[in-house]
């Protein structure tokens, strides 16, 4: 799934970046744009897959067949995240099991992750694959089992995972388009980028292959009508930001928090959770400064969940201080920001455009606080590609 050269940016997306004083503020640098060809890369990957489809499929195939195989999605942080993203619609889809561990977790405790001698298909999620846990959990995960196989999912063939993987014939090495090796500090393209290859080779839904060019006009919609209203919410001055969601939508939730944190330096306090969770505590954390967002899944039945929340906040805080997104308008809410032609797209599809609004919002919040979206912690104290991390001696025990 690799692809030589940069393309540039398709017409709508230009468009979308044109009109927006958001996106074509100098300092936005490469996170703006990053943000901003999203929907391009999406087509991509799509094309990408179509491509390669025989070959994946050779290789899938037969350990999809098996009964007792274990799925693991691994990754650190945002990478991490892909995986919680896509666990539920994947053991939805696949009715088999599927966990998401990031990779800090398994190396840290490959005992506990791999305790069942199953046949274990890892996937691997990285932006650079040079993060120090992403090769030390695939060589974990091949001391503690008899029977793995590897699909990498990256987005730079010069990193560490893709070399070590690329001559592996248990292993499969899926490259994203190379516009999404993201240049800013906080993963985008690369994320969603991640997300969509992944769910279309393990899924191998035709239908979904060609749901793509919706999702992607859904997110060149929110780029073209929505980044200028997020800058002006961005702008506000929101001290606790907090995302709820459902299922696949509670870890783009968790995704969606991490990005204001990040491009915000933790000046501003994200939260995330579940939309039936968050009354059990967690809803302490709001007071008269926050700002909550909440998903709406396309489910129907989990759908009047997170409009329950969505209700109730609305009471509390203000309905000028809660963001509902949706796919659709709803009976119960006044005001949804909804997304056309996706009213029939799984939540992890649904997911591409949603985080568009919490990208865009964190790089208002970064912007709105006089800092660099691409160094937002100048001092070092977080890093692009995480950094002193020491990969201890494990005899395999």
């Amino acid at each position: 799934m690799t692809t030589t050269s940069r393309t540039t940016a398709s017409e709508g997306d230009r468009v979308a970046v044109e009109r927006s004083a958001h996106l074509t503020d100098p300092r936005a640098g490469a996170t703006g744009r990053e943000i901003a060809h999203q929907p391009t890369m999406w087509r991509r990957v799509a094309a990408d897959v179509t491509a390669r489809q025989d070959e994946v499929q050779r290789f899938l195939g037969p350990l999809l067949a098996l009964d007792d195989l274990r799925i693991v999605l691994t990754g650190a942080g945002t990478s991490a995240f892909v995986g919680e993203i896509l666990a539920p619609a994947l053991t939805r889809q696949l009715r088999r099991r599927v966990d998401a561990v990031p990779t800090t977790d398994i190396v840290s405790n490959p005992q506990e992750v791999f305790a069942e001698n199953l046949p274990t298909l890892l996937v691997s999620f990285a932006r650079s694959g040079d993060s120090p846990e992403s090769v030390a959990a695939t060589v974990l995960a091949d001391r503690s089992l008899d029977s793995v196989h590897h699909l990498i999912v990256t987005c730079n063939p010069e990193g560490e995972l893709a070399r070590v993987h690329g001559t592996d014939e248990r292993s499969l090495v899926l490259l994203m388009p190379p516009e999404t090796n993201d240049e800013g500090f906080a993963m985008t393209s690369s994320f969603t980028s991640m997300v969509l290859a992944t769910w279309l080779v393990l899924n191998a839904g035709e239908q979904d292959v060609a749901m793509v060019e919706r999702v992607a006009e859904a997110g060149a919609t929110v780029l073209r009508e929505r980044a200028d209203t997020v800058a002006e919410l961005a702008s506000r001055g929101y001290k606790r930001v907090v995302y709820l969601g459902s299922g696949s939508l509670t870890g783009l939730a968790r995704e969606s928090a991490l990005k204001v944190l990040e491009l915000s330096a933790g000046d501003v306090v994200s939260y995330f959770d579940s939309s039936l969770g968050f009354r059990h505590g967690p809803k302490s954390v709001v007071d008269g400064a926050s700002l909550a967002i909440v998903y709406l899944s396309t489910d129907p039945y989990t759908r009047q969940y997170d409009e329950d929340i969505a209700v109730e906040l609305g009471d509390q805080m203000g309905k000028e201080n809660v963001i509902v997104l949706g796919s659709r308008p709803s009976e119960r809410l006044d005001s949804v920001w909804t997304l056309p032609g996706v009213e029939d797209a799984p939540d992890v599809l649904v997911a591409l455009p949603f985080v568009l609004v919490a990208q865009l919002f964190a790089l208002g919040a970064s912007l709105a606080l006089g800092l660099t979206p691409d160094t937002p912690s100048p001092s070092g104290q977080v890093n692009r590609v995480v950094k002193g991390v020491t990969v201890h001696p494990y005899d395999g025990r």
